[in-house]
């Protein structure tokens, strides 16, 4: 580190910060993975050494396979060979390619609202959107769900607006907050639909009749629905045949569409007022135009791909009544996401190690402050193409490692 001549010593504190997470067990290591085109979930992993293993990914967020579908990647090598790499610049300034709309076209077709609105990540979409919205609605409270995203939480707080937390999931409490509060007054209420760590459902139509009541806006993270759920894949809402009664709605393209990039889909005024307003899209350079093709490809395939939809969840549904069948201690609310709790950071360290190490199979252990302390674990995300093979390596691991470290078993089974 550059010497300062100061009299703090940074490198001191760096040393320090980084020795805590170490001593409390929550270090983050990143695991080199070389994915293989067209034989995802198995991949190489490459060591410090320099040499490689085989593994089997657990972990991953491309849920359907679609990150390696011939569909996607083809549009993907189109706009490559039509356009070149970058897209050249903010969504103003010369990064808006017929790719872009096309993709929010397919986008808002999703989710049958007037527009869409395209972000390099639903991180930023949601960040951006909702830090941005007091500046539309001056004296806006937002009503936020106690386990809502990080990226919901920083947008809450950093717009500067009046917020409230509801506790997670709690519509009496919700509703304590509102009929607290000033009955003129601009409102909002933001959720999930599906909370990504333990894999439970947020009470959608509940909160909407809320909304209803106090004259509220509704935003929903449909994040880790969107492509899973629903008749084309448009998520929850759209399997609870909800969407028309929610005014913003972020999705991202990263996880089941198997690409990059994150959106919110609303009416055409709302994305004019969020394009026009919100920093995090004015001065953030375009996604490159073949991940917008990529993504749009996606999208398109899985509007009407349902048995897709339907393979995974029949995986999911196995490898929670495989993992029952031991003992162990699932968590399970009826979503595709199939966490294990651990409940210590060291063990939940130890075994994704051995796993790793012992077996070939990569799932990244899920520490503080992702979720809160005591409750670490694994969380595994089994997709189409995890097949029986795979399925019984996982299970027979898991058994012989639980056994090993002498966890409990069964203390949360649902």
């Amino acid at each position: 580190m550059r010497e300062t001549g100061g009299l703090t010593d940074y490198s001191a504190g760096i040393d320090a910060a980084l020795q805590r997470l170490h001593d409390e067990g929550r270090y983050r290591t990143f695991i080199d993975i070389e994915r293989e085109r067209g034989n995802y979930p198995h991949a190489l992993w490459r060591r410090e050494d320099g040499t490689t293993r085989p593994v089997t990914v657990w972990c991953g967020n491309d849920y359907l396979g679609m990150g390696q579908h011939p569909a996607v990647l083809s549009a993907m090598h189109e706009a490559i060979e039509a356009t070149g790499a970058g897209s050249g610049g903010t969504r103003n300034i010369s990064g808006t390619t017929v790719y872009h709309k096309r993709l929010e076209r397919e986008l808002a077709d999703l989710h049958a609202k007037e527009a869409a609105l395209l972000f390099t990540s639903a991180y930023i979409a949601n960040d951006a959107t909702l830090s941005t919205l007091p500046k539309l609605f001056p004296g806006l409270i937002i009503y936020s769900d106690a386990l809502n995203h990080a990226s919901m939480i920083e947008g809450v707080r950093r717009n500067g607006g009046a917020k409230r937390i509801f506790r997670h999931n709690d519509v009496e409490h919700l509703r304590a907050l509102l009929e607290a509060d000033d009955p003129a007054a601009p409102k909002l209420i933001a959720f999930e639909s599906i909370y990504s760590m333990d894999g439970d459902f947020g009470p959608i139509e509940a909160l909407c009749d809320l909304a209803d009541e106090f004259g509220a806006l509704t935003y929903i993270d449909e994040v880790h629905a969107v492509g899973m759920y629903g008749p084309r894949g448009a998520g929850v809402a759209e399997r609870d045949a909800l969407m028309g009664r929610l005014d913003i709605i972020n999705g991202t393209l990263a996880k089941a569409y198997g690409v990059m990039g994150g959106y919110i889909a609303a009416s055409a005024k709302m994305c004019d007022a969020i394009r026009s307003y919100a920093p995090g899209f004015i001065f953030t350079t375009s996604l490159p135009p073949a991940v917008a093709a990529g993504a749009a490809a996606s999208v398109a395939h899985l509007k009407a791909d349902q048995g897709l939809r339907d393979s995974q969840q029949t995986q999911a549904r196995i490898l929670k009544t495989r993992l029952k069948g031991l003992g162990l201690p699932l968590i399970d609310h009826g979503s595709h996401i199939v966490p294990v709790h651990v409940g210590d950071p060291v063990h939940c360290k130890q075994l994704s190690d051995m796993l790793l190490e012992d077996y070939g199979i990569y799932v990244q252990p899920i520490n503080f402050p992702t979720v809160p302390r005591g409750t670490e674990r694994l969380r595994f995300t089994p997709s189409p193409v995890h097949g029986p093979d795979e399925m019984d390596r996982l299970v027979t691991s898991l058994d012989a490692l639980w056994s090993h470290c002498a966890l409990n078993r069964a203390e949360l089974s649902a």
